[in-house]
């Protein structure tokens, strides 16, 4: 049925704007270019969650290329109990930009980085292939020095941001605890992400918590499938009767790797019962679709741990929405996740493809709508002075105590600096601006025309 609407849609569009030549981003002739910005709102139109909120004026071709268009409509995106627009994340890319995202190739230096105070900027994550993984980087390590920027502070985020992840050299002067500072040179290069950070067992006062670090639902999802296996596979035969999945920076990704990382969450009670609900609008409702439960594996978890902050977006929230109907699922972490309650397939637009949101995401009980992101059950700031796996981290100490103890305790700061919220709160803004390189979505897939 899909298809067949699909290509009803795509006949239509074809008579109404003739979309049969190719454009690149910054070429071709005006009426190419207006053909492939028209075509992209008539897209919308059809596709849009929102689509009868776009002003019939909307003029497509006063912007430069589809992603504009996208970003364009995001205003037109009112819900019921929210006082502005709920779209963050309606976009459109080049295909050719496209297979590198959904891919995990990347062409920075590899290393992420977050304020831990106003003037203690500290690398957060490493990717393992890539230059900064190359160089022996861990996160934890303080960032003293970037090029000739000796003033690291929350003033000059921008500056930062273009330094980081937009420059192709870098010379950087690292601190490390109980070490000497370090120079280090790095030449961006292209490198695949690899997702899975770290996955490790420790030993509690009540049994074993297995504590698996994923940073995004992109890549290689026949290799994160089997690494999936592998990793649950060896925690039924340790005897895991906890769990943490970290999620603190992962934006989200393919919601095909989203179900199969719920499918060894959820416990017996879940098999078979409704996972998520993707709903359409008012002229797609034939394309609705509900996805159940396949229980994998044989853990059988009664609550599970999300360690979470603004970062934790699309798929990853849909993780957690999925799972509460059967899980007492914890959340810990510096703030609220992001709010991503929706999500979109890509639509080939001659050499592009548009990511209008299309969807809405429930789950077994009908609920959805998280615009304001899910409340973490403990407010724990990020522990960005240590590395992963590190049982003193913020983050992770708070969920191994609550497991041990049946409680967390007060609010923790940077450096286990108790009743921090008012510094957790004050380095949201520059944080935030961190973290937007970092991919939010949850994709379902791309539509290929017929």
């Amino acid at each position: 049925m899909r298809s067949s609407l699909f290509l009803l849609i795509l006949l239509a569009a074809l008579a109404a704007v003739s979309c049969n030549k190719k454009n690149d981003k910054g070429g071709g002739s005006t009426s190419d270019k207006d053909k492939l910005l028209d075509s992209s709102l008539f897209y919308a139109r059809e596709l849009y969650l929102w689509y009868d909120q776009i002003p019939t004026t909307f003029n497509p071709r006063n912007y430069d290329d589809p992603n504009e268009v996208m970003e364009a409509i995001r205003p037109y995106s009112k819900e019921t109990g929210f006082s502005s627009a709920v779209d963050r994340w309606s976009f459109a890319v080049t295909e050719e930009e496209w297979n590198d995202i959904s891919q995990g190739i990347a062409g920075d230096f590899g290393l992420g980085v977050f304020f831990a105070s106003n003037s203690d900027l500290r690398v957060s994550y490493v990717e393992k292939a890539s230059p900064a993984g190359a160089a022996t980087i861990k996160r934890g390590w303080r960032i003293k020095k970037i090029n000739n920027m000796t003033s690291i502070s929350t003033n000059y985020v921008d500056a930062i941001v273009d330094a980081i992840f937009y420059s192709s050299n870098g010379t950087f002067v690292f601190g490390r605890d109980n070490k000497a500072d370090t120079t280090i040179t790095l030449t961006a290069t292209t490198y695949v992400e690899q997702p899975i950070i770290l996955d490790t067992i420790y030993t509690t006062g009540n049994g074993k918590a297995g504590y698996l670090v994923y940073n995004s639902f992109l890549g290689d999802t026949t290799r994160t499938k089997q690494a999936f296996a592998d990793i649950f596979t060896e925690w039924s035969q340790e005897g895991v009767t906890d769990a943490i999945i970290d999620l603190r920076y992962n934006g989200g990704g393919y919601v095909l790797l989203q179900d199969e990382l719920a499918n060894y969450l959820v416990n017996s009670s879940g098999n078979n019962q409704v996972m998520e609900k993707q709903v359409f609008n008012k002229k797609l409702t034939s394309w609705n679709e509900t996805t159940n439960f396949r229980k994998k594996g044989s853990l059988n978890l009664s609550r599970l741990f999300v360690i979470v902050s603004q970062n934790t977006a699309s798929a990853s929230e849909l993780l957690i929405n999925s799972l509460r109907p059967f899980l007492n699922v914890q959340l810990v972490g510096p703030s609220n996740t992001h709010g991503k309650a929706v999500g979109y397939f890509g639509y080939p637009v001659e050499d592009w493809l548009i990511f209008p949101v299309s969807f809405r995401t429930l789950n077994k009980n009908n609920e959805g709508n998280y615009f304001d992101g899910f409340t973490p059950n403990a407010q724990v700031a990020d522990g960005l002075d240590k590395n992963w796996g590190d049982v003193t981290e913020n983050c992770l100490a708070a969920a191994l105590r609550y497991i041990n103890t049946g409680v967390y305790t007060q609010s923790v700061g940077t450096n286990g600096n108790r009743t921090g919220q008012t510094e957790i709160r004050e380095l949201l803004p520059p944080n935030k601006e961190l973290g937007k390189t970092r991919f939010k979505g949850a994709v379902a897939g791309i539509r290929q025309l017929p």
